[in-house]
C-alpha cells in the first residue's frame, strides 16, 4: 500500500484544466481531514492498480472555503474525485471506501 503527497494548497484556474490534454484524476480534499486521511489507502492502491493502464494525471487539491475550483466543480463532501477526458468529466467518485470504486470511475477512461 502507498501513500499520496499531501493535497497541494495552489490550484490550477478551471480554464487550465479544460485544456488539459488526456486523462485526470482531480483529488479534491483537505490535509486535516480524517474521512480524506482514511480514503488515501484505498485511493493509492487503486492508482496503483491503474499504473498498467493508459498515462494518468492525478491533482491532489486542497479545497475548502474560498477555492474555486472545486466550487467549480460542484465539490461537497471530500475526499471527491473528478476524472477527466481531455478536460471534460467522465466520472466522479465521492467518499471511496474500496479500491473498485475508484477503479470503476478510472474504466471510464479511453
Amino acid at each position: 500500500m502507498s501513500f499520496l503527497a499531501p493535497y497541494a494548497s495552489n490550484e490550477p484556474a478551471r480554464a487550465e484544466v479544460d485544456a488539459l490534454p488526456g486523462a485526470t484524476v482531480l483529488e479534491f480534499g483537505a490535509n486535516w481531514c480524517g474521512i480524506c486521511q482514511a480514503a488515501e489507502p484505498v485511493i493509492a492502491d487503486a492508482l496503483a492498480a491503474h499504473a498498467g493502464g493508459a498515462p494518468l494525471r492525478h491533482l491532489r487539491l486542497e479545497d475548502g472555503r474560498g477555492r474555486p475550483l472545486g466550487r467549480s466543480f460542484g465539490v461537497k463532501l471530500w475526499p471527491t474525485l473528478v476524472v477527466l477526458q481531455d478536460g471534460r468529466e467522465v466520472a466522479r467518485v465521492v467518499r471511496p471506501r474500496q479500491p473498485a470504486d475508484v477503479a470503476l470511475a478510472l474504466a471510464q477512461l479511453r
